[in-house]
């Protein structure tokens, strides 16, 4: 699908000229393109995560007990777009949207009630959200602290990816620099406080479902993260201190081989310019993490029974790549946020996967495979040629503020939706194969009851609160960002005072400013 050229058998020629014992080496060691560790699921299984989110959160605290009573190994929680965005529930942008395509989460009261009943220091919890992902960090570690839960044992994600949402997602905050600013502020306070804690997901799955190919997703989210290693030693930090927390996240789309050969590709590019270009000594800091998810954007709504099918494919590919984490999609979530019968297929997809095929026995089973060998030597190549144009170009940042990123989105996108129209490209049940006979399936709907008991829940939150302790911990924050010091400890006391999310963004953005995307088109 990214349009590289596949020829109908390949064989030792295609692989002439490679060097296997530097390419490939064995799990667990450099360059670790059969896997990160010696014994991959033999040893561990992958964590099974499905992404959960929806009404109050108290709506979604009861799903989450519903998939860890099923077997579930981590939780992922998907967020509401006023949250996504920094605004509390009773904001008037928000109207409307509260609870609809994720929880809401406006303040510590929230975070202290989604986890309900559910211990902090047992669970591995990944927060997609990335403008304000800072404040909803600090609401999760307070959280952690009012169950008694040392930080230092907090274990979990938090995507915090603001590089891939100026180039695809578009859920920013702040103007790119002091965006960077604040995570790299994590970098230094994590390695510090919550050694556990992953301090970014450098995400390629929103550039892919935005509709990128394969080895643009891997070049992209590559060039992302090595922009956040640079400001790291920037900072004057110790490279070995942030980098083992890095952590990825792929989208795993329906080219099966290709898939696989991006994921076993990133691995190698990444430790090999870990050690060698940013002189990484630590192992941990060359090892490439990362959650996968199944390709939400190849959900189809006609024939809504065929996303199992496409989704089980996906995580096989996903598996067979190495992933240290994966959520399987729904097969309605093309339609509607996932119902529990439909979610609790997901996850036996995983479940079936794990325990009935006999995959995880074996350590990279397709390597040595003349075709995925070969496949991973290409993409390796095209990622280290985009890796040269950002650079002709002056750098990831200065794409952004071009346009050029979205522009090579925007044109692979276009070409995939020609193909398609001109049925080069089948997609079953949607331009072949098509029937009159669709079945509907059940979808999930979300009253307003949650929007209204959301913004009840936010009004005693704040009548009960120490209005002037808020008020001195918001001032001492936006002093912090003046004075451009760590602004992670000052946030995290605004958030055990119940300081709202709003609240909090709006006093750094007094001094950071807000993003205000240019016309690119």
């Amino acid at each position: 699908m990214s349009g590289l050229e596949k020829r109908p058998i390949y064989t030792a020629q295609d692989l002439a000229g490679s060097d296997p014992a530097r390419q490939l080496a064995e799990p667990g060691a450099y360059p670790y393109t059969r896997g990160i560790h010696p014994t991959m699921y033999r040893g561990r299984l992958w964590t099974m995560r499905q992404f959960a989110g929806f009404g109050s959160a108290a709506d979604t605290n009861r799903r989450y007990k519903f998939l860890l009573e099923r077997g579930q190994t981590g939780l992922s929680v998907a967020f509401d777009f006023p949250t996504l965005m920094g605004y509390d529930s009773d904001h008037p942008r928000a109207e409307g949207e509260v609870g609809k395509c994720g929880v809401a989460i406006s303040s510590l009261a929230d975070m202290e009630d989604l986890f309900r009943g559910i211990p902090l220091d047992q669970v591995s919890t990944s927060m997609t959200i990335n403008g304000p992902a800072a404040i909803l960090f600090c609401f999760y570690v307070a959280a952690g602290e009012r169950q008694g839960v040392p930080i230092a044992k907090l274990r979990g994600t938090v995507q915090n990816d603001i590089l891939k949402e100026y180039m695809a997602q578009h859920a920013w905050v702040y103007p790119a620099e002091p965006a960077l600013k604040i995570i790299v502020d994590m970098f230094e306070w994590c390695a510090e406080h919550t050694p556990l804690w992953n301090t970014i997901s450098i995400s390629g799955y929103h550039i892919r479902e935005a509709g990128a190919t394969a080895a643009q997703e891997l070049a992209f989210t590559l060039a992302n993260g090595f922009t956040y290693v640079e400001r790291g030693l920037a900072r004057g930090l110790d490279v070995d201190a942030f980098a083992p927390r890095l952590s990825f996240f792929w989208d795993i789309h329906n080219d099966f081989f290709e898939e696989i050969a991006k994921l076993r590709a990133a691995r190698r590019i990444w430790a090999r310019h870990m050690r060698e270009r940013y002189g990484a000594k630590s192992p941990r800091s060359w090892m490439l993490r990362f959650h996968a998810q199944t390709a939400g954007v190849t959900l189809t709504a006609q024939q809504p029974l065929n996303n199992i099918v496409r989704v089980a494919y996906q995580a096989l590919a996903a598996v067979l790549g190495g992933t240290q984490s994966l959520h399987t999609n729904s097969l309605d979530e093309t339609l509607a946020l996932p119902t529990e019968q439909a979610v609790q297929v997901a996850l036996r997809t995983q479940q079936i996967l794990a325990h009935e095929t006999g995959v995880p026995d074996v350590a990279d089973p397709l390597g040595g495979s003349y075709y995925v060998e070969a496949l991973t030597d290409q993409m390796e190549r095209e990622a280290e040629a985009v890796f040269a144009e950002i650079q002709s170009i002056g750098g990831v940042v200065r794409g952004i503020e071009s346009g050029w990123f979205q522009r090579q989105i925007a044109r692979s996108a276009a070409e995939f939706q020609r193909l398609v129209e001109e049925q080069r490209q089948i997609i079953v049940g949607v331009n072949e194969f098509m029937s009159e006979e669709d079945h509907p399936v059940e979808i999930l709907k979300i009253d307003s009851d949650a929007e209204d008991s959301q913004r009840r829940r936010l009004a005693k939150v704040r009548a009960e609160r120490d209005q002037a302790l808020v008020q001195q911990r918001l001032d001492t924050l936006r002093q912090a960002a003046e004075n451009d010091r760590n602004v992670i400890g000052p946030m995290l006391d605004c958030a055990r005072a119940y300081c709202t999310l709003y609240e909090i963004r709006h006093a750094l953005e007094r001094v950071y400013g807000a993003y205000r995307e240019p016309v690119f088109f």
